[in-house]
């Protein structure tokens, strides 16, 4: 019986290590895997913001054609909020951030933070003829929840080139239109951020339609409260990005 008893415990003990092994073995797999999906989908909604104008079908791509673009063309830099460029090395000492890039900055963490200390990314994608896409993320709250967005300008720093946009739980056929309906981002392209006299305008969701044709767009139906904070989380989170605009127009 004792020796039953001692039989049993040790099987038990061992199965017990064999499962625990296999599941720590299976948890960082697909921790792996799961990170290179997340890596891919938000490089995609990178690329969105200037698809449009380039001739992109992000949908399309598979994840190597993704991967291959965004290392081939697109460069990553990190600033803080005064404009100041970031070496991976620096951000690194400030937030733990995979390789001090600006693709694995968590904005929604950013965003939690005192506005002083945040970091900001901006993607700058190479086109064809030498042309050159500033890429930069804005985030902010729609109805029920989070909001962001990749708003893509021209090298003047002043004219919107393309646009994406996410959200984390606005109403199916109402707020969530500003991703599911292309028609919503493909309406910034061309809308300028800046007025005549120079003066910072941003774009403005208009409900029952857009009345200047330069800084406005149509608004959602029945969605004012995202469309309202799709305006007001362009309006703060571009201009976290003037002094940056400023530092390369002097260049």
């Amino acid at each position: 019986m004792q020796h039953n008893t001692r039989y049993v415990v040790t099987f038990v003990l061992i199965l017990t290590s064999v499962v625990a092994l296999l599941l720590t073995f299976l948890n960082e797999a697909w921790k792996e895997k799961m990170e290179t999906n997340e890596a891919i989908f938000n490089k995609k909604a990178i690329l969105k913001a200037v698809a449009t104008d380039v001739g992109f079908e992000v949908d399309d791509m598979g994840d190597e054609e993704v991967l291959s673009i965004f290392d081939n063309q697109v460069e990553q830099k990190v600033y803080d909020m005064d404009g100041i460029e970031l070496t991976p090395e620096e951000v690194l000492s400030i937030r733990k951030y995979k390789g001090g890039q600006a693709e694995f900055i968590d904005m929604a963490k950013e965003k939690k933070l005192d506005e002083d200390v945040r970091l900001l990314p901006m993607f700058i994608f190479n086109g064809d003829n030498n042309k050159k896409y500033y890429i930069i993320s804005v985030r902010g709250n729609g109805l029920w929840d989070e909001i962001w967005g990749n708003i893509a300008l021209e090298n003047d720093f002043t004219t919107i080139a393309g646009a994406s946009f996410d959200h984390k739980g606005e109403t199916p056929g109402l707020g969530a239109e500003i991703k599911d309906n292309p028609v919503f981002p493909a309406s910034f392209k061309g809308k300028k951020i800046y007025n005549e006299a120079g003066a910072f305008t941003s774009v403005f969701v208009r409900k029952g339609g857009a009345r200047d044709p330069l800084h406005e767009v149509d608004g959602i139906s029945g969605a004012t409260v995202t469309a309202d904070g799709v305006s007001e989380m362009m309006a703060r989170g571009i201009k976290y990005y003037e002094p940056i605009f400023a530092a390369a127009k002097n260049k």
